[in-house]
């Protein structure tokens, strides 16, 4: 990696030349740009629609709607770049976004208007281009120019600098995303304090409104638009992808002392291939690992006749992510016991999908997965009641063994529109356009003195991407092996 110049205070180590020789030379003779309109996106009219809908909500306010800042990593280097998620909804801008952008929308008659501050290129008679490694085109690639921005989202663009003007008329009619941009944030709190003589009184006035509007963000985004959907469908088409690179690598993977390693590095390529990278940090969790649900270390061994149980998710440039999850036989084919875990859970999520349908509660894809499981583990000895007992409020004995929940929504986040109230989530009425995972599992810790010996060690997760219809559901993971017939077939292959 080059060496960073200024401005990071840990990085003053520039060996740049400063004479004014060098500045005149590097700033000549280079050639004309064509600056030519983007053509617009197809997400531009779906993200002006999304602006109307959160503008409606709040006449007279100055929404403030930071895309963020680049996040240090270590001393010379920042982790890779991802705007917020309310503003890559209302802009239609993902991984293309350049850091530090702004979006407000300003109240206007009858609506609000709609800026997009953002850096603009560096022209080459600064010395930006070539001595500023967070910015400067030498080390980050070409900025876009405000018409190319403006053509391809169908947004008003202005330059970042002409953003501290209006910030500093900001009164309490201002909100913000208060998480997307501390700095930003603290400087409207203090200009937007002005307003508000009685201090912390308006101040928590202010935090209440602000939380308020990412509620609001949040709750936008519970049922996807046409645009959206058709993300989530390419988001799963290249996961599998990922998935069928893992088996195809099988042989080196086993044969390395940290295949769980190789497994995530196989699909995080395919991952920055086909989209942006992957979702979230991806689970390989091989044997006695698949019974930690956020295994993500993955640094062990992936050995024959053990279970792998893979989380992995693709997140596409426009930030839209799958989440699926497949548990496989290492050698091929499941053992007895292996099968019998496994064709519970995949009992347990088709049970759960087939009430899936507008109207029905979002809790109850839960519940009815729930049921199976309590059946299950009471089958097979394993409770101190009857599975009917068990799924009452005050014992749940069966949780042990599956203590997550079944579903969360999906979206641009991963568990998505996670600010939104339980009256609209948990409790929330099912509505076509809705998208979120079914996820049962079974797991069966190494050291569980409750169940037999045999079952010790195993554990087993079905994750599917479902989509609600206007008359029923459909998962848009079907097409990836779920069956123990397909799965074994699909490892065959």
């Amino acid at each position: 990696m080059a060496e960073q110049t200024a401005p990071r205070a840990t990085a003053n180590r520039s060996t740049t030349p400063v004479s004014e020789g060098f500045r005149s030379y590097i700033s000549t003779n280079w050639a004309e740009r064509d600056e030519a309109d983007a053509a617009p996106l197809e997400v531009a009219s779906f993200a002006a629609d999304r602006r109307a809908r959160i503008s409606a909500m709040y006449p007279g306010k100055r929404l403030v709607l930071p895309a963020g800042p680049a996040k240090p990593r270590s001393n010379d280097d920042d982790y890779p770049y991802r705007a917020h998620s309310a503003f890559a909804h209302l802009t239609g801008w993902g991984a293309d976004t350049v850091p530090g952008s702004v979006l407000v929308l300003d109240p206007v008659d009858g609506g609000h208007e709609a800026t997009l501050f953002f850096r603009e290129p560096a022209g080459r008679d600064t010395d930006e281009f070539y001595a500023n490694p967070e910015v400067g085109e030498f080390w980050t690639g070409r900025r876009p120019s405000p018409s190319e921005v403006a053509s391809s989202l169908g947004l008003r663009t202005r330059g970042l600098t002409l953003l501290g003007d209006l910030l500093e008329h900001a009164d309490a009619d201002t909100l913000v995303v208060r998480e997307a941009d501390p700095a930003l944030t603290a400087r409207l709190d203090e200009v937007r304090g002005r307003h508000h003589e009685t201090d912390v009184a308006g101040a928590d006035t202010l935090e209440a409104q602000d939380a308020q509007l990412l509620r609001d963000l949040s709750e936008m985004r519970l049922v996807k638009d046409a645009w959206e959907v058709q993300q989530m469908r390419l988001a799963v088409d290249v996961t599998k992808l990922g998935f069928d690179d893992v088996i195809a690598d099988r042989d080196e993977i086993m044969a390395h002392p940290r295949g769980e390693r190789l497994v995530e590095g196989t699909f995080n390529r395919r991952a920055r291939a086909e989209g942006n990278a992957t979702g979230y940090s991806t689970i390989a969790a091989s044997g006695e690992h698949a019974c930690i649900l956020h295994w993500t270390r993955n640094d062990g061994p992936v050995a024959a006749g053990d279970l792998i149980l893979i989380d992995a998710g693709i997140e596409l440039d426009s930030y839209y992510t799958a989440d699926i999850t497949r548990t496989l036989p290492v050698s091929g084919r499941f053992t007895d016991v292996q099968r019998k875990v496994y064709e519970a859970v995949l009992e347990a999520a088709d049970a759960a999908f087939a009430i899936v349908k507008p109207g029905i509660r979002f809790r109850e894809v839960h519940a009815e997965a729930m049921k199976v499981i309590a059946a299950k583990t009471a089958e097979w000895g394993l409770l101190p009641v009857t599975a009917e007992e068990s799924l009452e409020p005050e014992h749940q004995y069966h949780r042990r063994y599956m203590v997550h929940g079944t579903s969360h929504h999906l979206g641009l986040d991963v568990h998505d529109c996670a600010q939104a109230r339980r009256e609209l989530y948990t409790d929330g009425v099912l509505e076509a356009g809705m998208v979120f995972t079914i996820e049962p599992g079974l797991y069966f810790q190494p050291d569980d003195l409750t169940v037999p010996e045999e079952f010790r060690g195993i554990g087993v997760r079905i994750e599917d991407d479902i989509v609600v219809t206007e008359d029923g559901a459909l998962n848009l993971s079907a097409g990836i092996p779920r069956t123990v017939a397909d799965v074994e077939a699909w490892l065959a292959r």
